[in-house]
């Protein structure tokens, strides 16, 4: 697998993060959207663990990338964008926060309630049988839950979806390093020590996010004002998680991305 992605032209002075955690491959479409504009480094996050990652992601950088670069995080890649920018400032020229999770204690109930509340009752009695699944011995079985709850959530997270096109180089699920990643990032979530890095980041900071999101605008917006001396914060109308494949937001947010990549 190559690791990472290039699309464009070099100098590649912006990385696209994916989400997940252990969903590699997924932000391709955005990548190859940005890349008329300028070279995008697509790096996947391969190491079970966050500190892992965030030194997994500062090596393919620094390789790869021209440094300061400009990181355009998605989801769980929002976050690991984050806390790269706070232990490695001199690394992010600028931080661009796409359908983050929130920053509040009780933000990740607040999004699973929202997802919940969206799916039927026979879907939400499947999601409980998936999430049982992540834990089985069976890695197959693992993977195969894992893809499902990604695309039942996917479903309910959308607000108008293009249809999606098919790819040559599909999405690798990782449950394994979603469950190790994503517990001890909550954990620093529920701390409140996540929250506390971004006074330590330098570069400037904006959100972008949809108001059909599951993740809560305000547990973005209001927490990052607080600690973020450069922040702004774009609430996209008629959009849900994944802006790119949104059809009322994508143009809106393709425009917002290419104005922050060239000033």
């Amino acid at each position: 697998m190559e690791n990472p992605r290039k699309y464009g032209d070099p100098p590649y002075a912006v990385a696209v993060i994916h989400g997940g955690p252990g969903a590699a491959g997924e932000m391709k479409p955005a990548a190859l959207a940005l890349a008329p504009v300028c070279g995008v480094l697509e790096p996947l996050q391969t190491e079970p663990s966050l500190d892992g990652q965030v030194r997994e992601l500062k090596k393919i950088l620094h390789e790869h990338a021209t440094v300061p670069a400009v990181l355009i995080g998605f989801s769980w890649g929002a976050w690991l964008s984050f806390i790269l920018a706070a232990r490695h400032p001199d690394t992010v020229k600028k931080l661009i926060l796409v359908g983050s999770g929130g920053f509040e204690p009780e933000s990740g109930r607040r999004t699973l309630n929202t997802r919940l509340s969206r799916l039927n009752p026979a879907e939400c009695a499947e999601t409980e049988r998936l999430a049982d699944l992540l834990e089985s011995p069976d890695r197959e079985r693992r993977q195969d839950a894992f893809a499902r709850l990604g695309a039942l959530f996917a479903e309910v997270d959308a607000c108008d979806p293009l249809p999606e096109e098919a790819e040559d180089e599909a999405i690798t699920y990782r449950p394994d390093i979603h469950q190790a990643v994503w517990k001890a990032a909550d954990d620093l979530r529920k701390r409140g020590e996540l929250l506390e890095m971004g006074k330590r980041i330098r570069c400037p900071v904006i959100a972008l996010h949809g108001d059909y999101d599951p993740h809560p605008a305000r547990d973005v917006e209001k927490p990052l004002s607080a600690v973020l001396s450069d922040f702004r914060f774009v609430l996209l109308q008629k959009c849900g998680h994944i802006p790119w494949m949104e059809r009322h937001a994508r143009r809106a947010f393709f425009d917002i991305l290419k104005k922050e990549i060239r000033s």
